[in-house]
């Protein structure tokens, strides 16, 4: 078996509990596209936030939604001038048979310019 990283990004509007419904909705599309995908068979989770997005941690949108046997982390993104404001970026390790080539990665809202080569038709 082997380890495969499902990368994912999403925006909100304001710093406020909408991060919570923009990651819970980010997490829930990435289960969607990636079928087999269990919360059992992720080996951890990796959030990263934008420095305006300070008032709580993604991972607690995760332990909502049932993912508490989870490893998970939150970091702060790296501040590069002009880069996109209000991100959540969430990189997944997933103990699965699949292909890399099988991944399905997940960008809504205004993340989609970030990967625009990755985004998928729902």
């Amino acid at each position: 078996m082997s380890v495969r990283g499902i990368r994912g990004a999403t925006t909100c509007a304001e710093n406020s509990e909408a991060m919570f419904a923009a990651v819970e909705a980010l997490l829930q599309e990435i289960l969607r596209v990636n079928p087999g995908l269990k919360t059992e068979d992720i080996a951890s989770a990796w959030f990263t936030v934008t420095d305006d997005l300070q008032m709580a941690y993604p991972a607690a949108a995760a332990r909502r939604l049932g993912w508490t046997e989870v490893p998970l982390m939150c970091a702060r993104e790296i501040a590069v001038p002009g880069s996109l404001n209000h991100c959540v970026r969430v990189l997944l390790h997933w103990n699965t048979e699949r292909s890399q080539a099988e991944i399905r990665h997940v960008y809504l809202n205004d993340a989609v310019s970030l990967r625009p080569d990755l985004t998928h038709e729902k």
